[in-house]
């Protein structure tokens, strides 16, 4: 067994030394993420192939893959609080939002959750057209459990208010939020931010001396952070290939097949919504190919990582790549971690409800049922946190909220990982199309920049 553990740590460092190879020999940032995504997933399914997905073999082979994976998430989830923090407050400080912040903010506020509410409608329509019902599902052993987790999660919870919710959102102790330690976080960092700057303007028209001051460190832990998030993004293919060889290689293909048509069904909604921001940046006069080239990259990796948090450095690369202000790049991408997730908070959610409706003696295609699930579905994504277990967090407080079983959950776990791969795609092409639209709407879009043939410049800011 340890021989063939010591085989495929052999090949996955000749596959990163592939990719180190193009490196050295300028291949272009995004040829070199699709060849890590290629490798990863011919490399997972031969591991499939000649091993059973929880085999010795592949639990540790997969733990040292998740050396390069894993750790490479971890380096972006480390970046991401003083990225969101530095960046509203440069927006400040560089004079980019001070004239219409409060009308950026209601924009893309009022984008993510508008989107949410559409995602809930698309996730109402295909689990209808699929006819998808919860005792379709067979309940096993991994099922029940994550339903006794879910149902202790909501203990958590379930005495909480709506407005008690909304008062999570502020910042009470703003250096804990800085940790990441609430699924609020983000928001809370973002409206602490936007106090020091707000701050920064009275002074700056009392103090111009101080103000400068205050500026400068400003400008200087941008630069380095940003030199930091440069640093990490350097290291996307092979991220990218370990990630996804650890997902195709330890994916369930016996509980993907047998939860096929939930599988389709997720997908077929996923792709909808997609179609649908396409179709929003097409009505706004953008060219809706131009966006999918460049975004391409940030995508493919918020796909094989499953982390819209992990992705925000991409995020704002990428919208800057496509013509969209600094400033409103970082509000869209920072709030778009915990408002408005299309696929996570809109359309999973949406489909649970449908789904277990019929188990306790509710029609789902009622009128009333269907509009108090979409009011519901798009109240409710306020505050969805942007890692792993949001999707989760969001269909609790849905379900919850229209008096569902909350246990019934945790029906596809199966699928679970497999399914959070498209919404978290969905989540962040979300926030990105807020941005751009957002832009477009406040006459701040660069167009020459949107359409000029240009990908994710990693390499030219090392």
């Amino acid at each position: 067994m340890i021989g063939y553990v010591f085989l495929n740590l052999a090949i996955m460092l000749v596959l990163l030394g592939v990719l180190f190879y193009m490196n050295k020999k300028h291949v272009s940032f995004t040829k070199r993420v699709f060849t890590g995504l290629g490798l990863g997933i011919v490399f997972g399914l031969l591991l499939q192939y000649f091993y059973e997905p929880q085999s010795e073999a592949i639990v540790k082979s997969v733990d040292w893959f998740n050396i390069v994976g894993s750790g490479y998430v971890k380096f972006l989830q480390m970046i991401v609080m003083p990225l969101v923090f530095i960046s509203i407050l440069s927006a400040f400080t560089r004079l980019k939002l001070t004239s219409n912040i409060g009308k950026i903010s209601v924009l893309i506020i009022g984008i993510l959750l508008g989107t949410t509410a559409i995602a809930a409608a698309v996730g109402i329509t295909s689990a209808t057209v699929f006819n998808l019902e919860a005792v379709q599902i067979e309940q096993g052993d991994a099922e029940l459990s994550r339903g006794d987790q879910i149902t202790e999660t909501y203990g958590t919870i379930q005495d909480k208010t709506m407005p008690q919710q909304i008062l999570e959102l502020i910042p009470s102790n703003p250096f804990q939020d800085l940790t990441g330690a609430r699924p609020t976080s983000t928001i809370s960092v973002v409206i602490f931010a936007a106090f020091l700057g707000i701050a920064y303007l009275g002074v700056k028209r009392k103090q111009p001396e101080h103000a400068e001051f205050f500026a400068k460190i400003v400008d200087t832990l941008h630069s380095i952070i940003m030199r930091v998030v440069t640093l990490i993004l350097r290291l996307t293919p092979y991220g990218i290939l370990a990630i996804m060889t650890k997902t195709v290689a330890t994916s369930d293909l016996d509980a993907i097949l047998k939860l096929g048509k939930f599988v389709g069904a997720s997908y077929v909604a996923l792709i909808v919504m997609f179609l649908i921001h396409l179709l929003l940046l097409t009505l706004a006069g953008l060219n809706p190919v131009v966006y999918l080239r460049k975004a391409f990259p940030v995508l493919s990796f918020a796909f094989t990582s499953r982390t819209s948090a992990g992705a925000l450095p991409l995020n704002i690369q990428t919208q800057k790549q496509l013509g969209v202000s600094e400033g409103i790049a970082n509000f869209a991408g920072s709030f778009g971690l915990s408002i408005g997730q299309n696929g996570c908070a809109g359309i999973y959610p949406a489909m649970l409800a449908v789904m277990i409706a019929p188990t306790v003696g509710i029609d789902p295609l009622t009128p009333s049922f269907i509009a108090m699930l979409i009011a519901i579905v798009a109240i409710s994504s306020f505050g969805v946190a942007g890692v792993g277990g949001g999707a989760t967090f969001a269909a609790i407080l849905v379900l919850s909220a229209m008096n569902l079983p909350i246990a019934l959950a945790g029906l596809l776990i199966s699928v679970e990982p497999l399914i959070d791969m498209g919404r978290t795609a969905v989540n962040v092409s979300g926030s990105m199309t807020s941005g751009i639209l957002t832009s477009k709407i406040t006459g701040d879009l660069d167009k020459e920049k949107f359409s000029e043939e240009s990908s994710l410049k990693i390499e030219a800011e090392m």
